[in-house]
């Protein structure tokens, strides 16, 4: 009787995720509404990531994707600006760098540059910004999320049933005592 209980909240709790696995992945968000989209070549080699010159702040930029970017499940998390290089693209200056996952399905990475020094000022096209920032989507299939998904269903259905089974040897065990 337990397990069948068990197992019906894990059936459940399977849907759930189902269901959140199967949501559309979410399209490239739009940039804030002063932004001027750079046209730089190492800004435009994908579609999956983009350069924008913006006089909004950090926190304005973050808020502004964070919107577009909402889900059931969305984290905040943010890294060393240092990682730039390896998680946006080689060479890429940053003085902040966060990202927004949606936990097994997709993750957009903004990072920022903020010049602290006067060499460092930024002006594209004539116009002074307050700073340049770099959007990556990265996304996954949702064939991939089924197969995933299934995966954790068959383990996580494994796992209850050894555990089950476990009490019940550790019930029997001392009640013999």
């Amino acid at each position: 009787m337990k397990l069948k209980i068990l197992l019906i909240i894990y059936f459940i709790f399977t849907l759930l995720l189902a269901g959140y696995f199967i949501l559309p992945n979410n399209s490239f968000p739009t940039p804030p509404v002063d932004a001027v989209r750079s046209t730089e070549p190492a800004d435009s080699e994908t579609p999956l990531r983009r350069a924008y010159f913006t006089n909004y702040t950090r926190e304005q930029i973050i808020d502004h994707y964070r919107a577009q970017f909402a889900g059931p499940i969305t984290l905040r998390l943010n890294y060393p600006p240092e990682e730039a290089g390896t998680i946006i693209r080689d060479q890429t200056r940053s003085y902040y760098l966060e990202e927004l996952a949606q936990p097994l399905r997709e993750s957009l990475y903004v990072n920022g540059f903020v010049p602290t020094k006067a060499k460092d000022d930024i002006w594209y096209k004539g116009q002074h910004f307050a700073q340049k920032i770099t959007i990556k989507h990265v996304s996954s299939s949702v064939f991939v999320r089924i197969i995933l998904l299934f995966g954790i269903y068959i383990v996580g259905s494994l796992i209850i049933l050894e555990w089950y089974l476990l009490m019940d040897e550790i019930v029997k065990t001392v009640k013999k005592e």
